[in-house]
């Protein structure tokens, strides 16, 4: 079976190149694994390119090793998915983790303390050498519209991992002229400082799961998804209204970072559906602001942080209330300070004025709503010709 080795030199701490030439190929060459191309990528959506050429020579099931980060399988995927002028077989992934975040890998295998860092970054790689099952990934394709009177094509753009809006986007947005200052995952957290008394005007779309024909949502109370109360048989979409401070769905992960676990029950409760995991922060719903102002925006921070940091504590974000006063606690009844959805997509459409609700990430990669536009997300599993990952 043909076998391509990828790895881009640039990514993380620029150590791909050492880790493959130490470690991935001798592991190979080891278990009689020949290599029919190892390359280093050179250019922004080189690897797609790279890719694309070997799939058009190569017969039979092809195996990709990448050595990269989140970024560089999604400019393979959307290159691939928007270059074939011929049916693309199925692509088998061993991912070898040299990014940033690599929020896939460290989904696929959720890291143990005191585990030996080679062993670990090997695991998706051993999986292939032992002839492990490949999972099928789902996609978030997100299409980008504007009005009929710009007579412009939608864009499209197609994640493994996340995408979203309000804060999340604006971070990955302003961290990227961080990125030579500050390579690790700090810059994320400097460019939330920037952003954190953002709020996003927008109005939004919840599209129910294809199973179940609804939207679902996460009851703190029996731990469980349990049907939206707004999600009818009749009209499953539920209309919701802005500001948000936060806005982001994912696909085939529970986190962003080793312990960032923003979906945590994407692990917790699987669902053999395609669904996007959603969670959102809606200031509005704090008893203590009435308003939108400078005043509650600035008042409204030290919650957003105690959100962000108990995402860090096993994903205990989805379970905190707000107490009569607006206070933040994990006990009462009180309204539920993250809204947690489960759904079969969404729908984004920004207010004119607020240019920073225009922004969308897709697993890392920053698209533009023009104005009077709206995008569209929804989670598919392709099978046939689809995208699998050892893990």
């Amino acid at each position: 079976m043909p076998l391509i080795a990828i790895y881009n030199p640039v990514c993380g701490d620029r150590s791909a190149k050492d880790f493959f030439d130490t470690h991935v190929v001798p592991l190979l060459e080891q278990h009689k694994k020949s290599i029919d191309r190892l390359v280093a990528t050179e250019y922004a959506g080189h690897a797609g390119e790279l890719l694309f050429n070997f799939v058009r020579t190569a017969r039979g099931e092809i195996t990709v090793v990448l050595g990269s980060g989140d970024g560089t399988l999604h400019e393979i995927i959307n290159y691939l998915s928007s270059a074939a002028t011929m049916t693309i077989p199925g692509l088998k992934f061993v991912l070898v983790p040299c990014g940033t975040a690599n929020a896939l890998y460290v989904s696929l295998f959720p890291p143990v303390a005191e585990q030996d860092n080679i062993v670990y970054k090997l695991q998706s790689l051993q999986s292939y050498i032992d002839s492990s099952y490949a999972i099928p990934l789902t996609l978030a394709i997100a299409t980008l519209s504007s009005l009929p009177q710009e007579k412009k094509h939608p864009q499209v753009t197609i994640s493994s991992v996340v995408v979203s809006t309000a804060l999340h986007a604006s971070i990955l947005h302003d961290s990227e002229a961080l990125r030579e200052e500050i390579p690790g995952i700090e810059r994320f957290k400097v460019a939330a400082q920037q952003n954190i008394t953002n709020w996003y005007s927008s109005y939004a779309k919840l599209l129910p799961t294809p199973g179940s024909g609804k939207v679902q949502i996460y009851d703190p109370v029996t731990k469980t998804f349990v049907n939206h109360p707004e999600s009818h048989e009749i009209d499953p979409v539920i209309d919701i209204d802005g500001p948000f401070a936060y806005f982001l769905s994912t696909v085939n992960v529970d986190r962003l970072e080793p312990v960032f676990r923003i979906t945590p029950l994407a692990r917790t409760i699987p669902t053999v559906e395609s669904t996007c995991e959603l969670v959102m922060v809606r200031p509005l719903r704090d008893p203590s602001i009435s308003a939108d102002s400078t005043e509650s925006r600035i008042s409204f921070v030290p919650k957003l942080w105690t959100v962000m940091g108990a995402a860090y504590q096993d994903g205990a974000h989805i379970d905190l209330r707000y107490s009569p006063e607006g206070e933040i606690t994990t006990i009462g009844d009180g309204p539920v300070v993250v809204e947690y959805i489960r759904c079969g997509g969404w729908e984004w459409l920004p207010d004119d004025l607020d240019e920073k609700a225009h922004l969308l990430c897709s697993d890392g990669a920053i698209s533009h709503i023009e104005k009077g536009g709206w995008a569209v997300c929804s989670a598919v599993t392709p099978h046939d010709a689809g995208f699998t990952v050892y893990a």
